[in-house]
């Protein structure tokens, strides 16, 4: 049997072999808490783009590239020791949060309504936090009621359109336990403002931190985090964040 590294670089092998035979597999790296990862990606988002999922629903396959958002958060997260708690990721597309959620200690469930993101998650996930990132496909409108709760929810660049307003303060709601945390990265999009109304509607508590300037060449983005806690005990339920390992 090989050793747990002869492991991990097999099980990388075989990640990548499935990827490869579906994609124009290419790599980009950063630096996330003075820690450099090595991410996976499709070398051309725009060759992911179908005329039947956008007719269907609008889908467009942004998780294919690694946006400031994702990067600001993974900064955030790698400073939150997880000891084993339980953290979820609501659009995790490239799965660098997710990585850097794992290396912080944190038990990850990361979740798109993209099965290639979630892909591409796992094997970003085994080449740079060297272990098995737990993964589902998930559709925010129609959340499945054995998700369960969690001790930190997050999300990065999430708020692009108007309906995500409603849909992603709905599945903050639904997913955050009692006492938890909600840790959302927005670069300024459209649905922000009625998302922070949302959810004080929904007795979670919103504070502000930034915005955070990020610079990439001429690219320029002022990035908030948005901290969400739940006023009191989470309504309607009673159940905690061990409800689902």
């Amino acid at each position: 049997m090989p050793d747990e590294p002869g492991r991990k670089v097999a099980r990388e092998a075989e990640l990548l072999g499935v990827l490869a035979e579906s994609f124009d597999v290419a790599e980009v790296s950063t630096e996330v808490g003075g820690v450099r990862y090595d991410l996976l990606r499709p070398r051309s988002a725009e060759d992911l783009i179908s005329e039947a999922d956008f007719d269907r629903d609008e889908r467009l396959p942004y998780w294919a590239d690694l946006w400031p958002s994702a990067h600001r958060l993974a900064e955030e997260v790698s400073r939150m020791p997880g000891a084993g708690r339980r953290l979820l990721e609501l659009g995790c597309g490239l799965g660098l949060v997710s990585a850097a959620a794992l290396r912080a200690g944190w038990k990850v469930l990361a979740t798109d309504y993209y099965e290639d993101a979630l892909r591409f998650a796992e094997a970003n996930a085994w080449r740079n936090a060297g272990t098995r990132l737990c993964t589902q496909l998930l559709d925010w409108r129609s959340l499945p009621r054995d998700l369960g709760r969690f001790d930190v929810v997050v999300a990065s660049d999430v708020l692009y359109e108007r309906p995500y307003a409603n849909l992603v303060a709905g599945a903050l709601a639904r997913t955050l336990a009692p006492g938890g945390e909600g840790v959302i990265a927005d670069p300024g999009r459209l649905a922000a403002g009625e998302f922070v109304s949302t959810c004080e509607s929904l007795g979670l508590q919103v504070t502000r931190e930034g915005p955070h300037e990020w610079r990439e060449g001429d690219l320029v983005q002022r990035i908030t985090i948005l901290r969400l806690r739940w006023r009191g005990s989470a309504p309607g339920t009673s159940r905690t964040s061990g409800d689902r390992a």
